[in-house]
């Protein structure tokens, strides 16, 4: 049973599992797939998934794109150090990020750098200009370090352990 309390994790069964597993594989299944796949019969189905997406534990749906062939194959990972990194930095900082598209992904990291953000691009050249008029003029940046992406080797995985 989900509880009410937001900050509880969720006892889920092995038929919200299987659920979940199926629905994060494929999202526009019909709830008599869906059914078939997890062993129980459609209104249960359909009530369980009402009751995660009322939980929140089902966040939304969407489609997945692909980057390759929307011409936006350029990847690249940025790290970013900050000048100042008390709270009122970090708010200006995260909502300015928020408001660069190409800004795939933005993790504030525990380590020797603050940020690590996944860019992507057209192509170098694109970069080369998010980089300079957006990304390095975001709130309190101090440096940054590029790495480029030679390959994808698993990007598309839904979450492991459910």
């Amino acid at each position: 049973m989900l509880s009410d309390d937001p900050n509880a994790l969720p006892d889920l069964d092995r038929f919200d599992r299987a659920i979940l597993r199926e629905l994060s594989a494929e999202g526009r299944l019909s709830m008599t797939e869906l059914a078939a796949r997890v062993g129980l019969s459609k209104t249960p189905v359909a009530a369980r998934v009402r009751r995660l997406e009322e939980a929140g534990v089902i966040a939304g749906y969407r489609a997945v794109l692909s980057p390759i062939r929307l011409g936006l194959a350029h990847v690249v990972f940025v790290e970013i150090r900050l000048g100042d990194t008390r709270e009122a930095a970090l708010r200006a900082f995260n909502a300015a990020v928020r408001a660069i598209p190409e800004v795939e992904e933005c993790h504030m990291i525990a380590g020797g750098f603050d940020y690590l953000l996944k860019v992507r691009t057209r192509d170098i050249a694109g970069y080369r200009v998010v980089l300079a008029d957006r990304i390095s003029a975001l709130p309190h940046v101090a440096s940054s370090s590029t790495y480029v992406a030679m390959e994808a080797v698993k990007d598309d995985a839904p979450i492991g352990e459910i």
